[in-house]
């Protein structure tokens, strides 16, 4: 569709052109579904609703089982911190080297045991599935989902290979010291280099031909605390576990020049395997989730697939995080976190008039008749920002300066925003006074608030549409008249403007 069709079609719905219904809701621009998110819970937290017989028989068992556990548990605990102590005696806490093998000799065999041991005296009945792969053949374990504490069973079964931990938990007493022991890879979430550190470090250890043991990456975020899930797992008569080893996966000539694609393979196969979807979410979807909890919305309302939306947006995180102040402002007074077109409405100090009806349709993009903060960003940055250029700022400057002074006064302004909304007895005093600092707008001001809030760009342009679309429908002796007319406008004339438009 293009400009002068699109224009056409809001202005089909301007009270006055006697075209359509006003409730209309032409397809301003396609639909990008590729952007909506399959409907999944939030992979971030982990929420078990117990019932009450379940509570009861847990009660009943727990009496006698979370005591004899816990005493057992502890006691293996104390039996392994000498190996532990034995195979990282004398090593620095950020390993350079692998432990040496006579080490690994007697304290791996040793501490294997003692891993099955303990959860086997926790509840936990295991089968295993498929073959583990060797060091040579697979230097990378990677295991889904991460969803509790006791993901270590799988670890126990591939022999105890290093883990990607995060720096906290190597200082944890006992546990710790116990962590180190599998020369784990460390990392730290307040290092800004600590992610290109951690890459660097499994590259080295997956190419050192088996010298060092095979890795394996996993982490969780929001659920269960670990005495929480302690006791819920201790106070059950069994758990059963199965665990699977897939076949080893070797990168393609293609995938090794682009280490996305092959990991989103192995992520499509081990989502095929578990039976469950694959969503886009990164550690970054996990920082708005936070700030938009900080920011009184639902928490889920940070969940955008980050790492989706940045790829085909080129937006950044500074970028997305100020929008989530921006959508929290509008969102502060509508209940769920979600805004109707009254919230929007009002945040742009404008009435809800047919031609806002069209803007909020925009950001609408599954037309339910709200927007979420996903929408409100693709909306921003697909819609608003591209028409939001030099260009439009200054032929937008131009329209309003109705006396070509170099200024925008408050009735200048009214007139135009009157015709573009089609609302003869719009009051715009308040949206006024933030653009201006004193009783009129230099273009300086127009164009910083311009490009601070790029929801008005789209108004200019339809309204610019509107007039171009009118232009070329005139007989072409009245299109060569001074275009200096054309800022000359009134709500009236712009009703005459489209009636004239809907008669040709």
């Amino acid at each position: 569709m293009n400009r002068c069709a699109e224009a056409a079609a809001v202005a089909a719905t301007v009270p006055g052109s006697g075209v359509g219904d006003a409730g209309l809701r032409p397809p301003m621009v396609p639909r990008q579904a590729s952007f909506f998110p399959p409907p999944v819970p939030n992979p971030f937290v982990q929420q078990t609703r117990i019932s009450a017989s379940r509570r009861l028989q847990m009660l009943l068992l727990g009496i006698i089982l979370l005591p004899v556990r816990a005493l057992l548990v502890g006691l293996i605990l104390l039996l392994a911190w000498p190996f532990a102590v034995i195979s990282t005696a004398c090593c620095p806490e950020k390993l350079t080297h692998p432990i040496s093998d006579w080490r690994r000799k007697i304290t791996r065999p040793a501490l294997t045991f003692l891993a099955r041991a303990m959860f086997f005296s926790m509840g936990f009945t295991v089968t295993v599935k498929g073959k583990v792969a060797s060091p040579l053949e697979a230097p990378i374990f990677v295991v889904a989902p991460h969803s509790t504490f006791f993901d270590g069973i799988a670890c126990v079964v591939a022999g105890l290979p290093s883990l990607v931990s995060r720096n906290e938990n190597a200082q944890t007493p006992l546990v710790g010291r116990l962590l180190r022991a599998l020369q784990p890879v460390l990392v730290s979430r307040v290092d800004p280099d600590s992610r290109k550190n951690t890459i660097n470090e499994i590259k080295k250890r997956a190419t050192s031909g088996g010298e060092w043991p095979q890795d394996t990456v996993t982490w969780t975020w929001q659920g269960y605390t670990f005495l929480q899930l302690c006791v819920l797992t201790f106070c059950q008569l069994f758990t059963k576990v199965e665990i699977e080893f897939m076949p080893v996966q070797a990168p393609s000539e293609e995938e090794k020049n682009d280490p996305v694609l092959f990991a989103s393979r192995i992520r499509n196969l081990m989502a095929e395997a578990l039976e469950i979807p694959v969503t886009d979410h990164t550690y970054e979807d996990c920082r708005l989730m936070i700030s938009a909890g900080q920011l009184t919305l639902p928490m889920e309302a940070g969940l955008v697939e980050f790492s989706k939306i940045s790829r085909k947006l080129k937006l950044d995180w500074d970028g997305i995080r100020k929008h989530l102040d921006e959508y929290a402002s509008i969102a502060s007074s509508s209940k769920g976190g979600r805004i109707g077109i009254e919230e929007f409405a009002e945040y742009l100090k404008l009435p809800v008039s047919d031609v806002l009806r069209q803007l909020f349709a925009l950001f609408d993009r599954n037309n339910d008749g709200s927007i979420d903060f996903r929408e409100y960003v693709i909306g921003l940055a697909v819609l608003c920002n591209p028409a939001n250029t030099e260009e439009i700022i200054q032929v937008a400057f131009k329209l309003f300066d109705v006396d070509e002074d170099g200024y925008i006064t408050e009735e200048e302004f009214c007139t135009i925003l009157q015709a573009s909304l089609g609302v003869p007895d719009l009051n715009v005093s308040g949206l006024f006074r933030e653009i201006a600092q004193r009783d009129s707008v230099s273009y300086e001001e127009f164009k910083s608030f311009a490009l601070k809030h790029p929801e008005y760009a789209k108004i200019f342009t339809t309204y610019l549409d509107l007039q171009t679309c009118h232009v070329f429908s005139l007989p072409e002796e009245v299109q060569t008249a001074p275009s200096v007319a054309s800022n000359k406008v009134s709500p009236e004339s712009q009703e005459e403007g489209t009636s004239d438009k809907k008669v040709d």
